[in-house]
């Protein structure tokens, strides 16, 4: 307890504990303001000559422009006024064919979708409510395995990411904390205050205790990341209408946990132990770096584990101790 208070409590752990989630939300915060201000905000420009488009249901954030024909839409494109023309040929019912033109560059994603959601309504406007709905969501694609033990649907976005997250943390917490668990037998041995513990409990307890203090450090910062994480998420998907959470992977996500504690106490014993068989911190730091490397090694390998996640390389990483956790959450 004395060494979990002690490492929390330090100005590296609170910076590197605070600092980690707050340059993840920078990067974020700046890829979003450079991402929604380059949205051009012109009108959309079309021709339609099939009568099908109904300008009123356009969502508010899309202006709609007609025009009689194609030659003046091409010349408002050409000065500016549009940002890109939609040619609907009278024939469209029946052949779903719609031309686009535009000048330098093509109409963002979100004037794309906005026009193809007005389109798709003016289409289903005859149609009756229920049929209207479900014209109106589209197509739902779900991939099944041939056994059909495993399907995931276009909601299920999570069940692909999060797995690369969760391996990511892992190595994050790894390569931060492998300091915090040297320094749990380093310190003392080097101060001469092991010479003193030595003598009031068993190696045993001595080594348990430091170990389960390093990792109750780590696993602490971990825990602040990942609830951080998870809060960042739900406010995006609650205030951005492009996020959606889609349904949450339970089943990866009890694995992810399975594996995680008894990995990173694997990782914590390892680190005690070369602790102890050191005379000085730097000493251990080089032997941790070559250890971090082989619990690396899964995501050296991944586009092999994507591949063929079977092959019998993969079920060796997952069979061998070091790299179990993190080839086992990519290939689930």
């Amino acid at each position: 307890r004395d060494r979990y208070t002690t490492m929390v409590g330090k100005r590296s752990f609170i910076l590197v504990t605070l600092g980690f989630p707050l340059l993840i939300a920078a990067v974020m915060a700046i890829a979003i303001v450079f991402s929604t201000g380059r949205q051009d905000r012109r009108p959309v420009g079309y021709v339609d000559q099939a009568d099908v488009l109904i300008p009123a249901l356009a969502d508010a954030d899309l202006e709609l422009r007609a025009f009689e024909d194609l030659e003046d839409a091409k010349n408002a494109l050409q000065a500016g006024e549009v940002q890109a023309v939609y040619l609907l040929p009278p024939d469209y019912l029946q052949s779903r064919r719609v031309e686009r033109y535009y000048w330098d560059d093509p109409p963002g994603d979100a004037a794309q979708g906005r026009f193809r959601r007005a389109l798709r309504a003016s289409v289903a406007a005859g149609l009756p409510d229920e049929v209207r709905e479900r014209a109106m969501q589209g197509a739902e694609l779900t991939i099944q395995s041939a056994d059909g033990r495993r399907q995931m649907g276009q909601d299920e976005w999570l069940s692909f990411v999060l797995p690369l997250v969760a391996g990511l943390l892992f190595m994050v917490a790894i390569m931060s904390s492998a300091g915090y668990l040297l320094q749990a037998v380093t310190t003392e041995k080097e101060n001469r205050t092991m010479e003193l513990l030595i003598t009031s409990m068993t190696p045993e307890q001595l080594m348990v205790g430091k170990a389960l203090g390093g990792m109750a450090v780590a696993l602490t910062q971990l825990g602040i990341w990942v609830v951080t994480g998870a809060a960042a998420v739900w406010i995006a998907t609650r205030g951005l209408e492009i996020v959606r959470l889609g349904q949450v992977p339970w089943s990866t996500v009890g694995v992810i946990g399975a594996f995680l504690v008894p990995g990173y106490a694997l990782v914590g014993g390892i680190m005690a132990a070369i602790g102890s068989a050191v005379t000085e911190q730097r000493q251990g730091q080089q032997i941790a770096a070559i250890l971090n490397m082989i619990f690396m090694a899964p995501f050296f390998l991944v586009a092999l584990l994507m591949a063929q996640p079977n092959s019998p390389l993969m079920v060796a990483l997952t069979l061998f101790p070091l790299t179990a956790f993190l080839t086992v959450v990519l290939r689930w």
